[in-house]
């Protein structure tokens, strides 16, 4: 896939528990270490990053030991407070390795739905992209509950590339982009390198949710590039198995699914 990244200056990147951590729940440090690095030689290279990270929950159950174990809502959300510490003194200690900042913002359903605490957030995160700090976003797992979630972090992507008015989201995963079949189990698996337009058709190519520690799933991909395609924006789904994939699209020629119109 080509890719013109020249006038690309605000960029979402959006990371996956599967890709953060091991089955285990715990931390994949090198390839955390990897991602951050890249981030922030992307944003020394005068582009302006943010992150939207998966990981919390996963973290807080394989600290406190409950991996595995069927949870109660008030069980998940103690795990989500106790594995956002982690993730977050994770991100602070290794970006600022590289010297940079890093900002926590916590969303919920609630902020979104209202439209002065969302322009309060969308005024935050304009304040904080002009310091020169990198958002690092996750949804507030601790005070969400099942019935009042964003969903997935794919959804919540879509929305923070939508508030911050990005150039590009790139969606990293733990698959190389679109199908029209599961790849996993169909060796005639057609892979789709570009969507222009989602309809029934490309709709009818996603599968059900995401993996065993993540929510998403190519469904929710879609309605992400779909949400923000409306907004002009431009969605990528890449492989988040090596984070220097990023490199690559900042190059302008990777592999993965490219959701636009033609350049």
């Amino acid at each position: 896939m080509k890719l013109n990244m020249d006038n690309r200056k605000r960029i979402v990147v959006k990371v996956g528990t599967s890709t953060l951590t091991y089955p285990s729940g715990l931390m994949n440090l090198r390839k955390t270490e990897r991602l951050v690095r890249c981030m922030a030689d992307i944003q020394n290279s005068g582009k302006a990053c943010v992150l939207v990270s998966s990981g919390a929950v996963s973290c807080g159950l394989a600290k406190i030991g409950l991996v595995g174990k069927r949870l109660t809502t008030e069980e998940k959300q103690a795990a989500a407070a106790v594995g956002q510490c982690e993730l977050i003194d994770m991100y602070d200690r290794l970006f600022a390795s590289y010297g940079h900042k890093v900002a926590q913002v916590l969303l919920t359903k609630d902020d979104l739905d209202s439209p002065v605490r969302s322009a309060n957030a969308s005024g935050t995160l304009k304040m904080l992209l002009g310091f020169g700090c990198i958002p690092i976003i996750n949804e507030n797992d601790t005070v969400s509950s099942e019935q009042l979630r964003i969903g997935s972090n794919d959804t919540l992507s879509a929305v923070v590339a939508r508030l911050t008015k990005a150039d590009l989201l790139i969606n990293m995963t733990d698959i190389d982009g679109l199908y029209d079949k599961d790849p996993r189990t169909c060796a005639d698996a057609r892979f789709i390198e570009r969507v222009e337009v989602i309809d029934n058709v490309i709709r009818s190519y996603a599968g059900g949710a995401g993996s065993a520690r993540g929510t998403g799933g190519m469904r929710a991909k879609l309605e992400a590039a779909e949400s923000v395609m409306e907004a002009g924006i431009p969605m990528v789904i890449v492989n988040g198995a090596d984070p220097e994939i990023l490199y690559d699209i900042m190059a302008g020629e990777f592999t993965g699914t490219y959701f636009g119109k033609a350049e």
